[in-house]
């Protein structure tokens, strides 16, 4: 899905590389034992290693190392078994050191790849660069004075894992796909929460402009896209912002700048540094990071069954379109409630109920599937009564609002108001009979030649039985009441 930008002197396109930040679900930081949960009292959550007090020294935490591990597999990247762990120099006054640790030129992860899934249906692979380990910076507050900033370390020193993806991107849709495949892949790995509107998930998005199949332009760097829409229109207009320069014989500086959210714009932050400008070298205060791959083996055992391969399945196994596979993936919890209601009943009528109405009706209650007051037993069971042709499919929609209004299981609510479907054929032949007598004009207009009317004839009968009676008996007999 690759976009052209059709400028006055020919088509241009996009090359897009990302650098996603994802703060790793841990109960302490990186390197120190400072509680991590979101909305803290400002530097409530601060050690004297976050906050660089002379002579503090940073101890790595195991559990950062191994959810790093757990999402370079869920990635399908290689993971390095040595790796080594430097400091990024620059200033910055949220950024007590003077440095950031990070990793640089041996990361624990290397080279992957992800499969992400296009509005269109089609699929592409995304380069995975590397993951590395890095420490976040603490936040600078600009809204709580009018001439002064205030800084909060609370995030000072948090585990990042920073996913760096090979500029194979070529489309807002592209972007937004990666960028969603991402944030999915550590959701069932519980390595990271992926909430973007809490800062634990961002990204850095790399833009080009060149000819198609020309050599790579020069890049600007759009930092901390906080959502999934932001990503899209900040690459809309970058992309458009460069084309402009180009085709006027300007030529676009290699740069950081910032989305704003409220102009709908990119503004320039600083120029773009090149690795030479932060001074890497190794931090002296911690060994080179090296595990055995025994290590690895066991961690790659506990994975769950990740997106990708509970879309193929559900497709293969199921029957269930790639589109419906790729909703219901979208969330571990949904694939899970999913798979509950199918057991043991259709999985296209399954995925039908769970896709089009819980999903529909959460939606316009502004609710969550942790919410929903109908459980997957409860709407199998729903399911179970449509099989079995206990109801209509009409009858059915009646009772799942019901059910999700008093959270009733359907057998109660179809028992109550009895609302069993009536398949008994002499009862159907005989509202059939009624409805014959009762119109003989239409009877003769249809016997005439006006098919239509075959639709009046089979809501009559539905009517009369108070919608029951069973659909395709109606049609069969209705059919054969009607040729006679």
């Amino acid at each position: 899905m690759a976009k052209l930008i059709k400028g006055e002197t020919g088509d241009w396109e996009i090359v897009i590389g990302m650098e996603i930040h994802a703060q790793i679900t841990a109960e302490s930081k990186l390197f120190s034992g400072a509680a991590t949960k979101f909305g803290a009292a400002p530097n409530s959550q601060v050690s004297l290693v976050d906050a660089a007090m002379p002579g503090m020294l940073p101890v790595l935490n195991q559990k950062c190392v191994e959810q790093a591990i757990k999402t370079g597999l869920g990635i399908n990247s290689k993971i390095n078994n040595y790796s080594v762990f430097a400091r990024k120099n620059y200033f910055y006054p949220d950024l007590p050191q003077g440095y950031q640790i990070s990793q640089f030129e041996d990361p624990i992860v290397g080279e992957g790849e992800v499969e992400i899934d296009l509005p269109d249906g089609s699929v592409k692979i995304i380069g995975i660069t590397r993951l590395h380990l890095e420490q976040d910076a603490g936040k600078s507050v600009h809204d709580q004075h009018p001439n002064k900033t205030y800084v909060d370390l609370n995030r000072s020193g948090c585990a990042l894992m920073e996913i760096v993806s090979e500029p194979d991107i070529r489309s807002p849709e592209e972007a937004i796909a990666y960028l969603s495949k991402i944030r999915m892949i550590v959701r069932y790995l519980e390595t990271c929460d992926g909430n973007m509107d809490e800062g634990s998930m961002r990204a850095d998005v790399n833009i080009s402009m060149r000819r198609v199949g020309a050599e790579l332009g020069t890049r600007a760097e759009i930092k901390n896209v906080n959502s999934l829409k932001a990503v899209g229109q900040a690459i809309d207009y970058e992309a458009i912002r460069q084309v402009e320069i180009l085709e006027n014989g300007g030529e676009v500086v290699q740069e950081t700048r910032l989305w704003d959210p409220v102009k709908l714009e990119t503004r320039s932050m600083r120029s773009k540094e090149d690795a030479h400008d932060y001074r890497y070298f190794p931090d002296p205060d911690l060994l080179p990071l090296t595990f055995e791959q025994s290590w690895v083996d066991e961690i790659k055992a506990t994975l769950p069954e990740l997106p990708d391969q509970k879309k193929h399945r559900f497709t293969d196994e199921f029957g269930l379109s790639a589109y419906d596979s790729s909703v219901l993936i979208a969330e571990r919890a949904r694939a899970d409630y999913y798979e509950a209601v199918a057991k043991g009943r259709d999985p296209k009528l399954a995925a039908n109920w769970v896709i089009n109405e819980l999903l529909g009706i959460l939606k316009k209650n502004e609710k969550t599937l942790d919410d929903s007051p109908i459980s997957a037993e409860q709407l199998g069971g729903l399911i179970a009564l449509i099989s079995d042709e206990t109801i209509s499919g009409k009858i059915a929609k009646d009772v799942f609002a019901e059910m999700f209004v008093g959270g009733k299981d359907a057998a109660i609510i179809v028992e109550e108001k009895g609302l069993k479907q009536v398949t008994d054929t002499g009862a159907i032949e005989a509202i059939i009979d009624e409805v014959i007598a009762d119109n003989p004009d239409n009877v003769a207009k249809y016997k005439g030649g006006k098919d239509k009317l075959f639709g009046f004839f089979v809501g009559q009968v539905m009517k009369k039985s108070q919608g029951k009676a069973n659909p395709a008996a109606v049609n069969k007999l209705l059919k054969e009441k009607l040729g006679e």
